[in-house]
């Protein structure tokens, strides 16, 4: 559904609240369909937002594992591989 939202859960450092708000921001945004709201719809897609990071840092604080904690370059590493498994590559010139 939302492609764009990375994991957040169980990485060293935490997720800051910036990466929750761009989580919750994207989430509202699928939702409603909306890139950027109307002014009729601000404030409600705003509100949204706040609410919707609340709930994720609520979620976050209530989960437990035994894992240890993830290592975010290596998880970068992986998503990259991955993706250049999956979409081939194109070397970037330099200018």
């Amino acid at each position: 559904m939302c492609r764009n939202i990375k994991t957040l859960f169980n990485f060293e450092p935490p997720a800051s609240e910036l990466e929750i708000r761009d989580a919750a921001l994207q989430f509202v945004r699928k939702l409603s369909g909306f890139n950027v709201p109307s002014k009729a719809n601000e404030e409600a897609f705003d509100r949204a937002v706040v609410e919707v990071a609340a709930s994720a840092r609520t979620l976050m604080q209530a989960l437990v594992t035994n894992a240890s904690p993830r290592n975010r370059e290596l998880e970068a590493a992986k998503a990259r591989a991955a993706s250049l498994a999956r979409f081939g590559g194109h070397p970037i010139s330099e200018k």
